[in-house]
């Protein structure tokens, strides 16, 4: 009882492609398809230039907390010392 039956889905079909046609549904389906397809191409690929450029602009370093006092020095002030 709380499964649908075959004919409950035949309904529904014939209901969307009443409502979309069949000309949409064939072109969602094929845009869904190739849309799978490049992000399977793009999962197998190792070598991906937008990644190696993302880790490129990381700055080196770190910040300082708001409680904490900076010790290091900047070139200026370490010859300044």
């Amino acid at each position: 009882m709380g499964s649908f039956s075959i004919w409950h889905w035949l309904v529904v079909l014939l209901v969307v492609l009443l409502l979309f046609g069949s000309g949409k549904v064939s072109n969602l389906m094929g845009d869904f398809a190739k849309g799978i397809k490049s992000f399977k191409k793009n999962m197998a690929d190792e070598n991906d230039a937008s990644m190696e450029e993302a880790s490129t602009d990381k700055p080196t370093g770190s910040l300082a907390g708001p409680g904490a006092q900076a010790t290091s020095k900047t070139p200026e002030t370490a010859r300044q010392a």
